[in-house]
């Protein structure tokens, strides 16, 4: 498997190859333009990765909004030992997903402090939602509601961990003067 500017051009070229000679010609421009649009819209990574420079830059952008500071140190963290899925982290949850129209920032992070307390174990990233939260605009009443919501459907030892991680925030916070 290549990247995709190869495999693009692999199948335009074996296109163009199995083509009469006036179907070859007409092909030609169509590839020199698919191929300078990939230029143009990829960025080579390291070990032949490829990247859409748009949904990182949009997903890096929604992550400082959402997270700011917390959010940019969880993705530094993964720098030197698993750099792809700090480059995953910011292109489909903040780059594609929480760049949709639909919900607001909010909305959408009173989903993930949801989902999060659900799971019970995921108490570092839940911290950094209520964060996010809270950056957004929920207020800590409205934190602390979702979590106890949880317990009707994720049980009391999965709410009372998420408080747990609510109280330690909110400590955090008030240490520096935030909301």
């Amino acid at each position: 498997m290549g990247d995709p500017i190869s495999l693009t051009f692999g199948v335009l070229s074996t296109a163009l190859i199995k083509s009469e000679s006036s179907v070859r010609l007409s092909l030609a421009p169509l590839i020199l333009i698919v191929l300078l649009s990939c230029r143009k819209t990829l960025k080579k990574l390291g070990g032949g990765l490829y990247m859409s420079e748009d949904r990182y830059e949009r997903g890096w952008e929604k992550l400082k909004e959402v997270d700011g500071e917390a959010g940019e140190r969880v993705i530094e963290s993964l720098k030197d030992i698993a750099p792809d899925l700090g480059r995953y982290t910011i292109e489909f949850p903040f780059g594609d997903v929480y760049s949709r129209p639909g919900l607001d920032l909010k909305s959408r992070e009173i989903a993930t402090m949801a989902a999060l307390t659900a799971l019970g174990n995921a108490q570092p990233q839940l911290k950094v939602h209520i964060h996010g939260a809270l950056n957004v605009g929920c207020t800590r009443e409205e934190v602390i509601e979702v979590i106890i919501q949880m317990a009707v459907y994720a049980g009391f030892p999965a709410a009372l961990n998420g408080m747990f991680a609510a109280k330690e925030v909110f400590k955090e916070r008030d240490e520096k003067g935030l909301n």
